[in-house]
């Protein structure tokens, strides 16, 4: 699959797939995105984009949330 790269907060440039650059784009702002409202391949894409970083994941009141942290 091809790589796009993107620039992390601490201005490390990181390689993503195509289908984690197209997971990234449904993120508006640092508006948090319900882990419930993604489907199973997309919860696994959010999970590889948390360790690179490009994603937070928090938990509020039992419930995953993942939030961009990129611009």
């Amino acid at each position: 699959s091809c790589m796009k790269i993107i620039e992390l907060k601490n201005k490390i440039l990181t390689p993503i797939t195509n289908e984690e650059s197209a997971l990234l784009k449904r993120f508006i702002g640092n508006t948090p995105v319900p882990k419930s409202h993604l489907g199973l391949r997309e919860q696994e894409l959010a999970y590889k984009l948390t360790i690179k970083d490009a994603l937070v994941r928090t938990n509020t009141d039992g419930k995953i949330y993942y939030t961009k942290i990129i611009d």
